[in-house]
């Protein structure tokens, strides 16, 4: 498998002009949504209403318009050749399950028992820890194939890493959370969980196969033909994208501004786990000779979480306003940024792995 040519405003092994500005529409975009959130909450209501099984429709639309490029870049040929190069399936299973669930849960137990122990109350404290645990048990399902097309990322290669995660969490998720909680039954939302690999992988997925089909049988078997494709579809990507953070973030609006300690407090741990995975997972691929297109997706896979998830199994478990459910909500606040930065330095040292 080959990685897929660079369109011609990108320079050599990094991301477009654009792109290269992207943190600064992100930023725009959040205070774009904290100041609708406040001045508009009823839209926002209406908005958060749509939903079925947990899962936001809105936001599953903008999500499907962000990796469906990527999906049209899959090809199905080539995923013979997938054992041909296990290092990567490797690396992210092991980050994903045997290290992640354990660190974050560490980090939650060692800030909010001692460090931030004077600040917070102790029946506080403990539902912001159960959140973190939620996000750090639920790998990333549906932003990493934007992450990875910002990196040029082996599309089909990415797909397997993400669906080998999807099968694992199944039986994974609800077994390691109740560890982790000290509980003995969990109410996992199964029908969040398969509605959510339905609409983030399997539909966009079809889709995108059908389209990739349908132009190389226009074009007589030529990949250029679907390169052009999909670079016209990025901006539409991108868009879907900024208008996922300020929906986001108009949803919790409100929160932000009525307790931003509370929020600076759960960040700490989610930025120090975030940056410590990745990096762990990216200097794992350069020591093991993982190529970069698939180094690249391989650790921000690791870094991004399933936030759907466990934002739906928080609210299941402890109530729609109860600190576990700030806690995972937090976690979608930071992961945009921390993700966008860490695309640009995987980009910007895309010559280590060359």
């Amino acid at each position: 498998m080959t990685d897929h040519a660079l369109p011609s405003d990108a320079p050599a092994g990094g991301i477009g002009t654009f792109e290269r500005y992207l943190s600064v529409w992100v930023a725009l975009c959040i205070l774009a949504g904290i100041l609708l959130g406040n001045l508009l909450p009823g839209l926002f209501e209406f908005l958060a209403e749509i939903e079925f099984a947990s899962v936001n429709l809105v936001v599953a639309i903008l999500i499907w318009a962000m990796v469906f490029p990527m999906m049209v870049n899959v090809d199905f040929a080539s995923l013979k050749h997938i054992g041909d190069r296990p290092k990567g399936l490797v690396l992210t299973l092991v980050v994903n399950w045997l290290i992640k669930p354990f660190t974050m849960a560490a980090l939650g137990v060692f800030f909010f028992t001692y460090v931030f122990s004077g600040l917070i109350p102790p029946a506080d404290a403990e539902h912001y820890i159960a959140g973190l645990i939620l996000l750090g048990a639920a790998p990333c399902t549906a932003m990493v194939f934007v992450w990875s097309q910002l990196t040029r990322g082996d599309a089909t290669y990415t797909l397997v890493q993400v669906s080998v995660n999807d099968v694992i969490m199944v039986f994974a998720f609800a077994p390691i959370v109740a560890l982790l909680l000290g509980v003995t039954d969990i109410a996992v939302p199964w029908d969040t969980l398969i509605l959510s690999t339905l609409l983030y992988v399997v539909v966009p997925l079809a889709a995108g196969a059908y389209v990739r089909h349908r132009l190389l049988q226009r074009s007589n078997g030529d990949e250029a033909a679907v390169s052009a494709f999909t670079e016209t579809l990025k901006p539409w990507s991108i868009l879907g994208l900024l208008a996922t953070v300020t929906l986001l973030f108009g949803f919790q609006g409100d929160v932000i501004v009525e307790k931003p300690l509370i929020i600076v407090l759960i960040a700490v741990p989610l930025l120090i786990q975030s940056y410590g995975i990745f990096f762990l997972a990216y200097g794992a691929a350069k020591a093991w000779n993982v190529p970069f297109n698939v180094a690249a997706p391989c650790a921000l896979i690791g870094t991004s979480n399933f936030f759907e998830l466990a934002v739906a199994v928080a609210i299941s478990l402890f109530g729609l306003n109860s600190g576990a459910a700030l806690a995972t909500v937090v976690g979608v606040l930071v992961e945009v940024p921390v993700m966008l930065s860490l695309v640009a330095f995987a980009n910007r040292t895309r010559h280590w792995f060359e």
